[in-house]
């Protein structure tokens, strides 16, 4: 208990006594109080006299709460200002978003038909008549919804099956055999898969293959043409929303479970080819994946090196805003198309024809990013960042300086970081983020056979 006295201020209190005020100061863990107790009663016959002392009471009851009126000024401070004007600033930018909800068309009859066309069986697509009807994605119930997704899958998979089946005018299958196969995940989503092996050589190299965001094949059916020739079988793994397997169209929930696909297919790949040396080839996010699973050592010695081309270690958003926003709306609406966030305009080859080839791919998604996929892009790259220097597999990187899709200076950061003994990197002066794609594409292929 602590006692003091001070004097109440003579022109509060005229012709009044002194008096003395004792504090006492009671502690229960966490809880402090302050409390004034009068050592003698007042008295007074004037109402006006006992207000005026019950002010000075109160005004020295402040007086001893001098902590709490420090922590109030605290909380008024101008760094707290500003951090508030921050948040409702962001809150009022949030309400001006360009968030556009697609329109889904609906067909009125739509059926998958098999036929019988040269002793073989051929799905096809036959539409009855009827008005199609533009319903607002958010309005459209959740069962539509799945119903649509299915359809779409079955569409996609259908497609990628007769290119397998039927082969590629512009490769020569002679020398090779193509197949495709599923498999199903952890989370029961089933995964496409293709692969090429040489007919009339021995097979001494696996190569599992990733492919990019919004791809299906792309430069992998480029990988599966030449790698043949230098005695090695492909295995391309597609990643979930992407070619033939399961899922919305580009749609990515977690880049996570893309690596846990990659880990089960790698393990099926080396069971049916035992003994046989495995390499990892990534593109773009495929990269990023490759990058990812070989940082658990169960996959790191079980494989004997990994190329990558334009790898996703450092991706910058169309504005640093996006990077904020995306955790929330990550959550709150992870379908969403976000046109906003596009990189609008930019080139990832200089060949006319490769690019026309590839967007007037139906099984390309071509439409703006989904929120969640790119949450998960820049949630992953960022892992990566902090996580280089764990990497000691053998790696080759092959990066175009004139990417704006992946950046350039994160592979370099990459090939210095990283804690690998044998270790390569090739800058392209002038190149875009497709390689496979430019019109040096056979010199490319020729360094990273060789």
């Amino acid at each position: 208990m602590i006692s003091f006295a001070f004097q109440k201020p003579i022109n509060l209190i005229p012709n009044q006594r002194y008096f003395q005020a004792k504090v006492t100061i009671i502690s229960k863990r966490s809880l402090e109080i302050n409390r004034i107790q009068y050592s003698s009663k007042l008295t007074s016959k004037s109402p006006r006299i006992i207000t005026m002392a019950n002010r000075a009471n109160d005004a020295a009851t402040v007086m001893l709460t001098s902590g709490a009126s420090g922590r109030i000024s605290a909380l008024f401070s101008l760094y707290a200002l500003r951090s508030v004007w921050r948040l409702i600033g962001a809150f009022f930018l949030i309400l001006t978003l360009p968030f556009r909800g697609r329109r889904r068309c609906m067909a009125a009859g739509v059926a998958l038909e098999s036929t019988e066309k040269g002793g073989g069986k051929e799905d096809k697509f036959s539409a009855t008549t009827g008005k199609v009807v533009r319903v607002p994605a958010a309005m459209v119930p959740r069962k539509s919804a799945a119903a649509a997704v299915d359809k779409d899958v079955t569409a996609r998979r259908a497609m990628a099956i007769r290119r397998v089946v039927g082969g590629n005018g512009d490769e020569d299958d002679r020398d090779t055999v193509r197949e495709f196969s599923l498999f199903t995940s952890s989370r029961g989503d089933t995964i496409f898969t293709q692969s090429w092996t040489p007919v009339k050589v021995q097979v001494r190299g696996l190569v599992v293959i990733l492919h990019g965001l919004n791809e299906h094949s792309a430069g992998s059916v480029v990988i599966g043409c030449y790698y043949p020739h230098s005695n090695a079988a492909n295995r391309l793994c597609y990643v979930s929303g992407h070619g033939g397997s399961d899922g919305l169209h580009a749609y990515v929930h977690s880049l996570d479970y893309a690596v846990n696909d990659m880990k089960m297919f790698l393990t099926k790949v080396l069971a049916e080819n035992p003994e046989v040396p495995c390499f990892c080839f990534g593109h773009s996010t495929g990269g990023a994946i490759v990058l990812k699973a070989v940082l658990d050592p169960n996959v790191r010695q079980r494989i004997a090196g990994i190329v990558l081309t334009s790898p996703a270690v450092g991706v910058q958003p169309s504005h640093p805003i996006f990077a904020v926003l995306a955790p929330v709306f990550s959550w709150l609406l992870p379908r969403f198309q976000f046109s906003a966030a596009n990189k609008r305009g930019i080139a990832v080859s200089r060949d006319p024809e490769a690019l026309a080839a590839k967007y007037s791919d139906p099984l390309v998604f071509t439409g703006s990013i989904r929120v969640r996929t790119g949450y998960e892009i820049l949630r992953t790259t960022a892992y990566l960042q902090q996580n280089l220097s764990r990497l000691t597999v053998p790696l080759f990187v092959l990066h175009g300086m004139a990417d704006s899709v992946t950046d350039p200076k994160a592979s370099q950061k990459l090939y210095e970081e990283a804690s690998s003994i044998d270790k390569t990197i090739k800058l392209y002066e002038g190149l875009l983020h497709d390689l496979l794609f430019e019109p040096e594409k056979e010199e490319i292929m020729e360094s990273i056979i060789t």
